[in-house]
């Protein structure tokens, strides 16, 4: 058994990967990291190197192997981002304009009359069904919908460019 240990003798080939991960590579870090990987490979298939066989033959030859594992993943990985580069969009929207539409619409929102505000948001933010929301506001299932129908009237007008500065109120009067 010693014997066997003796022949497997991987630091005294480490001149010998790192000359052959530099020609692979044409870089001395990539070829550290080459040598590195190999080494670890090395280690993990220990069982699979036979007694009597030279282990430099066999080092370099996972050292090749590895090398010809990492160049192929890299062609893959780079074809599969260029891939991903056409799919994309050419030209993307400036966020801060949609930041800025955010900011108008929840300014809209929030010039709403509290009732239509508040049963607006029950419903369309929060989810509650209008029997819920009704029973949250302690009101009539047919004044939610109201108070939603004109909500909702009120922020298309605004969409639509009818931003109405003064809303009406029902049972109120217009105030310019």
């Amino acid at each position: 058994m010693k014997r066997t240990q003796a022949r497997f003798d991987v630091v005294g080939q480490l001149g010998a990967l790192r000359r052959y991960a530099r020609s692979l590579t044409r870089d001395s870090s990539d070829a550290e990291d080459l040598v590195q990987d190999a080494l670890l490979r090395a280690c993990e298939n220990r069982s699979s190197f036979e007694a009597g066989r030279e282990v430099r033959p066999w080092l370099l030859s996972i050292l090749h192997n590895v090398f010809v594992d990492k160049t192929r993943r890299s062609k893959s990985e780079s074809l599969r981002i260029k891939g991903l580069a056409e799919m994309s969009p050419k030209q993307l929207d400036a966020p801060q304009d949609h930041s800025v539409r955010l900011a108008q619409i929840r300014a809209a929102f929030m010039k709403l009359p509290e009732e239509q505000r508040t049963a607006l948001h029950l419903v369309t933010i929060e989810g509650l069904s209008y029997q819920e929301a009704a029973d949250t506001l302690a009101i009539p299932v047919g004044t939610l919908m109201s108070r939603i129908s004109r909500g909702r009237e009120a922020l298309r007008s605004f969409e639509q460019g009818r931003d109405q500065t003064s809303l009406k109120l029902v049972g109120g009067r217009d105030v310019s």
